[in-house]
C-alpha cells in the first residue's frame, strides 16, 4: 500500500504542540507503529513456522538416525558372523592349499621320476652299455677293496671287454682299449687270494694231530710166558726205523740147547746150562728193549713229557688259527709272526723226515710267501674313458 509522506518538522512541531498539550498520542504515531507491528508479527509467524519445521526435521533426523543405528548394529552383527565364517573358510582353504601343495610336490617328484625314466628309456644302446659297465666296475672295485682280492675286478673287466668286443662300435673303441689296459695292470698286480690261504691253513690245522713228533713215548707190551715184547720202534737221527728186538732167545742159543738136550748122559749139567742160556737170552732181550739210542739235535724236544704233547699240538693249532684270523683281517705282519712261530715249532718238536710234516711245513712256507700287502690297481683309465664317451655323445 502507498506510504504517506512524512510531514515536515514545522508541521510536526505545530501538530505536536496541541497534542502534547492535550495529553493524547498523536495519530501519526499510531500510523507509524502499525506497519512495524505487522512486520514483527509476520517475522514471529515465520520464526514459529521455521522452528516447527526445524523441530519436525530434527524428529525425522532422529528417527532416521535411530533406524540407521539399528541397521548399523544389525549389519555389524552380520559382519561378525560373516567374519567368523570367512575365518573358518580361510582355515579350510589353507588346509586344502597345504594338501594341494603336498600333492603338487608329489606330482612334481613323480614327474621328474617319469622324465628320468623316459630319458633312460630314450638313451641309446651304447649309453646303456657304458652305464652298465661303469656301475659294474665301481661295484667290483669296492668288493676288491673289501676282500683284498683282485678276482671280482678281473671278472668284471673281462666281461666288459667281451661285451664291448661284441658291439664293435668305433665310438666305444677307446673304452675297450682302456678296459684292456686296466685288465693287464690288474693281472700283473698278483693280488693275494685270502680264501685260498685260509683253506690251506685249515688243512694244516686238521693234520696237526696226525703229525709224528720227534720223541715218541714208549709203551711196554704185556708179557706173555715170561718173555717181553717191545712195540716201540726207535727212531734214528736220519728218520729210519731200527729193527725191533724179539722177546725170544736168539737162534744161536736154540741151536746150542738142542744138541745139549739130545746128547745122552748130559744129565744135570746140561739142564743147568740150558736154563742159564735161556735166562741170559731173556735178560739181554729185555735190556735191549728198554734202551733206545736216538740223536736229537734240539735238547728241548727231549724234555717234553708225554702229557705235554697234547698241549703242544693245541698251542700249534692256536697259532695257526691266529694266523688265519690275521690273514682274513688283512693284518699281514701278525700273520707272518704266527706263521714263523708255527714253522719253528714244527721244525723243533716234530719229525722233519716224515712226509706229513714236510707237506705241512711246505704249505706254511707257501702261505707265508703269499701273505703280503699288495696294492690293488684302480680302474681309473676305464672310468675316465667311460666319462669321456658319455660326455661326448
Amino acid at each position: 500500500m502507498p506510504i504517506a509522506e512524512a510531514p515536515g518538522p514545522a508541521a510536526e512541531a505545530a501538530e505536536a504542540g496541541p497534542a502534547v498539550a492535550a495529553g493524547h498520542t498523536p495519530a501519526w504515531v499510531w500510523r507509524g507503529l502499525l506497519p512495524a507491528a505487522v512486520v514483527l508479527a509476520a517475522l514471529a509467524a515465520g520464526a514459529l513456522a521455521l522452528a516447527y519445521s526445524a523441530q519436525q526435521r530434527v524428529k525425522v533426523l532422529e528417527a532416521e538416525l535411530v533406524r540407521r543405528q539399528q541397521d548399523t548394529a544389525q549389519t555389524a552383527g552380520e559382519a561378525r558372523v560373516l567374519a567368523r565364517q570367512a575365518e573358518t573358510a580361510s582355515r579350510e582353504v589353507m588346509a586344502k592349499m597345504a594338501l594341494l601343495e603336498a600333492r603338487v610336490a608329489e606330482t612334481a617328484m613323480q614327474r621328474s621320476q617319469v622324465e628320468d625314466l623316459l630319458q633312460s628309456l630314450a638313451r641309446s644302446r651304447d649309453e646303456n652299455v657304458l652305464a652298465d659297465i661303469e656301475a659294474a666296475v665301481r661295484v667290483a672295485q669296492q668288493q676288491s677293496a673289501i676282500t683284498g682280492s683282485a678276482e671280482p675286478l678281473l671278472l668284471v673287466l673281462r666281461q666288459a671287454d667281451e661285451r664291448l668286443a661284441r658291439f664293435a662300435q668305433p665310438r666305444l673303441e677307446r673304452v675297450r682299449r682302456a678296459v684292456a689296459q686296466d685288465l693287464e695292470r690288474t693281472r700283473a698286480a698278483g693280488a693275494t687270494d685270502l680264501s685260498l690261504l685260509a683253506s690251506r691253513l685249515d688243512e694244516v690245522m686238521r693234520q696237526v694231530d696226525e703229525l709224528p713228533m720227534l720223541v715218541v713215548p714208549q709203551h711196554p707190551a704185556a708179557r706173555r710166558g715170561g718173555a717181553s715184547v717191545s712195540t716201540t720202534t726207535p727212531v734214528s737221527s736220519d728218520g729210519t726205523a731200527a729193527p725191533a728186538v724179539a722177546g725170544s732167545a736168539p737162534a744161536g742159543s736154540k741151536a746150542a740147547s738142542a744138541p745139549a738136550s739130545s746128547v745122552p748122559g748130559a744129565g744135570l749139567l746140561g739142564t743147568l746150562r740150558h736154563a742159564w742160556d735161556r735166562l741170559s737170552a731173556n735178560v739181554g732181550s729185555e735190556t735191549r728193549a728198554l734202551l733206545r739210542v736216538t740223536r736229537i739235535e734240539d735238547p728241548q724236544a727231549m724234555l717234553i713229557a708225554p702229557e705235554q704233547a697234547y698241549f703242544l699240538r693245541e698251542n700249534l693249532k692256536l697259532r695257526l688259527l691266529n694266523a688265519r684270523l690275521a690273514l682274513l683281517s688283512r693284518q699281514f705282519d701278525m700273520a707272518q709272526s704266527d706263521l714263523r712261530e708255527s714253522l719253528a715249532a714244527l721244525d723243533r718238536y716234530f719229525d722233519r723226515s716224515a712226509r706229513r710234516t714236510v707237506l705241512a711245513m711246505d704249505a706254511l712256507r707257501q702261505v707265508a710267501a703269499q701273505a703280503r700287502v699288495v696294492v690293488l690297481p684302480r680302474p681309473d683309465a676305464t672310468l675316465a674313458a667311460i666319462a669321456a664317451a658319455t660326455a661326448g655323445r
